[in-house]
């Protein structure tokens, strides 16, 4: 199972050096998604990491820095993925991303993709008044119908809510891995916080 990393969508401090700590620990996946944050800031930010872990870095909605940055992949939100026509112009390797709030979307538009965030899988830790948008029995019997048909495609990564004491139950439910955002960013300690997620995950 893969562990995701999400930023928070204002800054914290020091966060471009606590983000370029856990890639060196192989921290799988960083995601950036800063929606009020122009372009320029987000090329700043990029910056600051380190070249060498830039290929598992993804830009939120920023085609153009994925591409200038040589980064990991692009994620596209649900106004851009509505926009989007055709798959965006991406390098080779580049992953495409989306996600999804409603298992009929991952049905439909799965294949479109790379890997898809689904959300919320439990009560969001990082958003007021965000509950659990399914069970976990209702997950587990989609999923399996999911890799039981054809071209089944992306692999599914659980979002919202989920903490060291949930990652047991995300991975039952079939789950490629999971993604994290409020367990690790309310850390006293968030480097310590993804370790202890890393150590779960295997």
């Amino acid at each position: 199972m893969k562990l995701f990393l999400i930023s928070p969508p204002a800054a914290v401090a020091d966060e471009t050096e606590l983000v370029g700590e856990m890639l060196a620990a192989g921290l799988a996946r960083f995601h950036l998604r800063k929606p009020a944050w122009e372009p320029a800031a987000i090329a700043d930010y990029l910056a600051r990491l380190p070249v060498r872990h830039l290929t598992r870095v993804v830009v939120h909605g920023q085609p153009s820095l994925v591409r200038e940055f040589r980064l990991g992949g692009l994620h596209l939100t649900a106004a851009a993925r509505a926009a989007c026509r055709r798959r965006p112009l991406l390098l080779p390797g580049q992953t495409l991303s989306t996600s999804f709030h409603h298992l009929a979307e991952l049905r439909e538009h799965r294949r479109h993709y790379d890997y898809v965030f689904l959300s919320p899988i439990f009560d969001s830790l990082s958003k007021l008044n965000y509950p659990a948008a399914f069970t976990i029995e209702a997950l587990t019997k989609a999923l399996a119908a999911l890799r039981g048909r054809a071209g089944y495609g992306p692999q599914v990564m659980a979002l919202g809510g989920i903490d060291e004491h949930r990652l047991a139950a995300v991975r039952q439910a079939g789950f490629a891995g999971a993604a994290v955002l409020g367990s690790v960013w309310q850390s006293a300690d968030p480097v310590a916080a993804v370790g202890r997620l890393q150590s779960i995950v295997g």
